[in-house]
């Protein structure tokens, strides 16, 4: 190529990001072979194999690193020079980030509204953690996401917006009687929700603040796997009420925690200085009660 084309880079900082061609491929809406069709042009450019492969993983080779990480920056720079020139006009593309639940439950129907009122706004939306999407905000490559509330305080240059109150909620399979659910917490087999999350840490300080050690078979960082393990029988949960929809066809018991010191807030966190304020704001204005839990 005479000149290095962006998207050549964009195609392989994917590939390294995500471990694999066809993944990079469905992410970028191309196909593999267009991808590292890329790829090669962008070594042969460079003069130096960029990608080692080992079966169906590639990883990157020294030099691969080293223009991994100066592509993120260029691609970063660039996106910003694009949202400066466009600081008069709501257009351009927002990075989002959201946990699975907000994936679901509260994403489509706020990106439908903001389609509506904004439709020169386009979206990538990356999947994570609330961790790993927090970190991903505060070093610029998120615009914003939507996580569960961190057990911390916020940096002083992030704003948060809650989206939804969740209260824990204790779910047993169908028929199972509720009339004391602690005691089942302390004789049945427990799915316990992944205390690596922030959601899962808050399930875990219940238990402790009654004192109740459960009989742990599993523990997941999937809400949607619980919620059908425990419809199927393998045992009881303690999970935060997250935004419909639950997994079709489950018929489960449930018995929810009042106490308002455990109850999850989901919510919009964002770093104010973001060239791409204009595009966040946008979504914040539409972040209305309809979308609030009662």
């Amino acid at each position: 190529m005479d000149r290095m084309d962006t998207r050549f880079l964009e195609s392989f900082v994917q590939v390294v990001e995500l471990g694999s061609m066809a993944e990079a491929a469905r992410r970028l809406d191309l196909t593999p072979a267009a991808v590292a069709q890329r790829v090669k042009a962008l070594e042969q450019e460079l003069s130096t194999p960029l990608l080692a492969r080992a079966g169906r993983i590639v990883r990157p080779t020294a030099a691969g690193n080293a223009v991994y990480n100066s592509s993120r920056a260029l691609l970063k720079a660039l996106r910003e020079l694009k949202e400066a020139a466009l600081l008069d006009i709501v257009a351009g593309e927002l990075r989002l980030g959201a946990v699975s639940t907000a994936m679901t439950g509260i994403l489509p129907k706020l990106l439908s509204r903001v389609n509506v009122y904004h439709p020169d706004v386009a979206f990538f939306v990356a999947p994570g953690t609330s961790q790993d999407l927090y970190q991903r905000v505060l070093v610029g490559e998120l615009d914003a996401a939507i996580i569960v509330q961190p057990p911390f305080a916020l940096p002083k240059d992030c704003d948060w917006q809650t989206v939804r109150e969740e209260p824990l909620v204790f779910i047993a399979a169908d028929g199972v009687d509720l009339s004391d659910p602690h005691r089942l917490l302390m004789t049945e087999p427990f799915v316990r929700y992944d205390r690596s999350h922030w959601g899962g840490r808050l399930a875990d300080r219940y238990l402790r603040s009654c004192g109740i050690v459960p009989k742990d078979r599993f523990e997941l960082d999937a809400l949607e796997a619980i919620a059908v393990m425990v419809d199927r029988g393998l045992g009881i949960s303690l999970v935060p009420d997250w935004a419909p929809p639950w997994p079709q066809g489950l018929t489960l018991s449930r018995w929810r925690i009042l106490d308002r010191r455990f109850t999850r807030k989901v919510g919009l966190v964002w770093n104010r200085s973001s060239l791409n304020l204009r595009l966040v704001d946008a979504l914040v204005e539409h972040l209305d009660v309809e979308l609030v839990a009662t």
